[in-house]
């Protein structure tokens, strides 16, 4: 069952985090469906980090904290699976599926990014507000700055994992099963999700089973879009990237 943890004290780098998302290059092999969106992640941390340093958040103590706070629900995941657990129901099909010969590079991308940011993203903005003593309200514009990041890279990473256009007529099934996602849906709900959260967290002891039956929901309809984004696509399997994605 998918829980709202209380995190230590609030971080002020996103440096642990990104060495622990560089360790994990060297235990999966490049096809792995978890390593594909662990570069992709990566790419991700190491430019909000670098945006961080550079100034370009107003709040960049917010804005760290809420970065980490985010990634450590990926690590969570990751870890649960290293100790035998089972993850949160959003992440299992990407789990599940790692290792599918029927599912492309892309597809195992957008499945990681649609639990992280699906479901992730809405509970580290409470988890932040919580460390810092704050609002939603107050995270808005770190929450938008980083979702702006976020779609500035989808971009890169469709063109990077998208068959050639030789395999454009087989590659129609996934264009068209990619196509019924978007990022920009699933960050509008995370921040609809975020803020409904933290009003249930301010019904303090009285409503507990609701936030905890509101965040279970959440976490396995998400899971259940991941799902659908990992559906095995005969005729796919030869021919298409690796998902080289630069880190």
């Amino acid at each position: 069952m998918a829980q709202i943890e209380q995190f230590p004290s609030a971080p002020w780098t996103v440096d642990p985090v990104v060495a622990r998302m560089r360790a994990f290059r060297s235990l999966w092999p490049a096809t792995d469906g978890v390593a594909v969106f662990n570069r992709v992640y990566l790419t991700v941390t190491e430019e909000i980090d670098r945006r961080i340093d550079a100034g370009e958040f107003a709040d960049r103590r917010a804005a760290a904290t809420l970065d980490v706070r985010f990634a450590e629900r990926y690590l969570a995941a990751v870890d649960a699976v290293a100790a035998g657990g089972r993850p949160p129901a959003c992440w299992r099909p990407l789990f599940q599926y790692r290792r599918h010969p029927g599912v492309r590079p892309l597809q195992f991308a957008l499945a990681g990014i649609n639990a992280h940011v699906g479901h992730d993203l809405a509970l580290a903005v409470v988890d932040t507000c919580r460390t810092l003593g704050c609002e939603p309200a107050d995270l808005e514009g770190e929450f938008d700055r980083v979702g702006d990041i976020l779609t500035l890279l989808e971009e890169r990473i469709r063109e990077e994992l998208m068959p050639g256009p030789d395999l454009l007529e087989i590659a129609d099934p996934l264009t068209h099963l990619l196509g019924c996602w978007s990022l920009e849906r699933a960050r509008d709900g995370a921040w609809l999700a975020a803020r409904s959260l933290w009003q249930l967290h301010r019904l303090g002891n009285r409503l507990p089973e609701l936030a905890e039956e509101f965040t279970e929901r959440l976490d396995r309809s998400v899971g259940l879009v991941g799902r659908m984004l990992l559906t095995p696509l005969a005729g796919q399997s030869s021919g298409s990237s690796t998902g080289a994605i630069s880190s």
